[in-house]
């Protein structure tokens, strides 16, 4: 039972890491409080399912207070923080200001555009609910628009889109894409029969998947070439326009779709200045504490740990936010917190319907079974009962008819993505 005396943990942000620190935290002594913008969780992985209409967005959105129901000595506080007085163990939001005894950060990144002329304003970004729902309908207004016009170059603009970035989102997002412009979307728009789409990867590196082992990113090249998607290597986008945009090479690609899924900022609150590293990313203990205030930890993508590089994936994000819970035990009973160590159990990539490549140690899988691999991890962790049995039978009569249950569209949204803190003005 928690009483009046009990230590205070905030944790800020619910993606995994802050949303895997409160459920971890739940029955202890303390009383927990989660902030959050939103009262929802996203299951961030399947945000381009969402985009391309094949899972509806609230299938995949977590409400937060019935998932942390069952623990009575956590709270869950919808709200934006504006500061964080670290001296004085104070945090102030827009609607209240919160005293903590421990501190958790997981405030999680956003889309960085790396200074593109225009890409922010015309580019859609795929890390937030907003973002994959604003795609969805950019995307169903496409087609609508290029069945009426009759102007051809009009229409073969509508009909190209472009992705910037070749890693695990960009390759996911091609191939969900190829599956909704030649199988689903031909059935309601007969003249797609004729008309080609294009669809085009921009890749600053050498590769599509680098993460990945040589053979998959090869694997996976050959068979986005086989599916019809244009594949553009060591080449950079430069500008981005409503109707076209403009690589490093002079090359003008006339299209209205730009999708950005490469490069990310982190997003911190306001405060007293933290040692950083150049991208941003704040240096924390081995055991995830800051040096200067170790009743703060901090988790996800905007850490940085010395002599231990990890990627900002989901993974990392939940067995770090377990890890900060386990200390924050141990700190509580009056141990020493322990360093974390992480387990990289493999990757995994989608790269259309029955095709898939992933990497668990010296393991190397392809085709069929890595998309089933795919498919199976996703939904083992899609959080609730409910929401997993919906997607198990979208995705049984999806791969079965083609169709896309999630095509309406219901309204017209374009807006930025927004974040649990306040940006600085």
């Amino acid at each position: 039972m928690v009483s009046p005396c009990s230590p205070h943990i905030v944790i800020i942000g619910a993606g995994f890491g802050g949303l895997q620190t409160a459920v971890s935290l739940g029955g202890t002594s303390a009383q927990v409080t989660l902030i959050d913008r939103y009262n929802y969780h996203t299951f961030i992985p399947l945000l381009y399912q969402v985009a391309t209409a094949t899972l509806e967005p609230e299938w995949i959105a977590v409400p937060i207070q019935s998932h942390l129901r069952r623990w009575t000595n956590v709270h869950f506080l919808q709200g934006i923080v504006e500061q964080i007085d670290y001296g004085e163990q104070r945090i102030i939001t827009d609607q209240t200001t919160l005293k903590y005894d421990y501190l958790v950060l997981s405030t999680g990144s956003q889309t960085h555009f790396r200074g593109v002329p225009g890409a922010q304003k015309y580019a859609f970004p795929l890390r937030t609910l907003t973002d994959a729902i604003a795609l969805k309908h950019h995307l169903l207004q496409c087609i609508e628009e290029a069945s009426q016009t009759p102007d051809p170059d009009l229409r073969r603009s509508l009909l190209t889109f472009t992705l910037v970035g070749g890693g695990a989102t960009g390759v996911e997002m091609a191939g969900a894409l190829v599956e909704l412009c030649r199988r689903a979307w031909p059935k309601d728009y007969p003249f797609l029969r004729q008309q080609p789409v294009r669809l085009l990867i921009v890749q600053s590196g050498a590769e599509l998947l680098p993460e990945f082992r040589q053979p998959l990113r090869t694997y996976t090249y050959k068979r986005l070439m086989n599916l019809g998607v244009e594949v553009q290597v060591n080449t950079k986008v430069t500008a981005v326009y409503p109707t076209h945009l403009v690589l490093d090479t002079g090359v003008h690609i006339p299209c209205t779709t730009t999708i950005w899924t490469t490069g990310v900022t982190v997003m911190l609150p306001q405060g007293q200045t933290l040692p950083q590293t150049a991208q941003g990313k704040i240096w924390v203990l081995p055991s995830l504490q800051l040096q200067q205030y170790p009743e703060v930890y901090a988790i996800g993508d905007i850490v940085q740990l010395p002599n231990q590089s990890v990627t900002g994936l989901a993974p990392v994000a939940v067995q770090q936010g377990t890890h900060a819970a386990c200390n924050l035990r141990r700190q509580l009973k009056g141990y020493t917190p322990q360093p974390f160590r992480y387990f990289h159990k493999g990757r995994l990539a989608m790269i259309g319907c029955f095709l898939g490549v992933g990497q668990i140690g010296p393991l190397l899988i392809r085709g069929l079974m890595g998309w089933l691999l795919c498919l199976v991890v996703h939904w083992i962790y899609v959080p609730g009962y409910r929401s997993r049995l919906i997607i198990l039978l979208t995705w049984l009569q999806s791969f079965m008819t083609g169709n896309k249950l999630a095509q309406q569209q219901l309204m017209k949204v374009r807006s930025p993505s927004t974040s649990t803190i306040q940006s600085p003005s």
